[in-house]
């Protein structure tokens, strides 16, 4: 159970990581779009969550449910608006700033949430 645990872990993070590599290589364009690293980026980081969160309930341990909650919630957000917005030729720079504000939330939350 180990191995999967650490499995998903590192496909979380290639996910979030995906995500924010995408945003950050057009941090300096002029017009900002949703690209194929964000799409999937933000997909594998949301389904790699989930079943890392059914793996961590099924095992001994105690789960921290409100950081998994809020985890979850910024997550949703962020899959939610990355689909909504694939299709456009340009988004509005305050949803890429949002994006990258709740990308790096979820990964503040994710480090520094300690504790039950």
């Amino acid at each position: 159970m180990d191995l999967l645990e650490h499995a998903l872990v590192f496909l979380h993070f290639i996910g979030w990581a995906a995500l924010l590599g995408g945003m950050v290589v057009q941090m300096r364009e002029p017009a900002k779009t949703v690209n194929a690293a964000m799409r999937d980026g933000i997909g594998l980081a949301f389904l790699a969550g989930l079943f890392l969160v059914g793996v961590l309930e099924s095992g001994d341990e105690d789960v921290n449910h409100a950081k998994i909650a809020v985890k979850f919630t910024i997550g949703l957000v962020v899959l939610i608006l990355v689909m909504a917005n694939m299709r456009k030729e340009k988004i509005p720079d305050g949803l890429f700033w949002g994006l990258m504000a709740l990308t790096l939330g979820n990964m503040a939350v994710a480090i520094f949430w300690t504790g039950s």
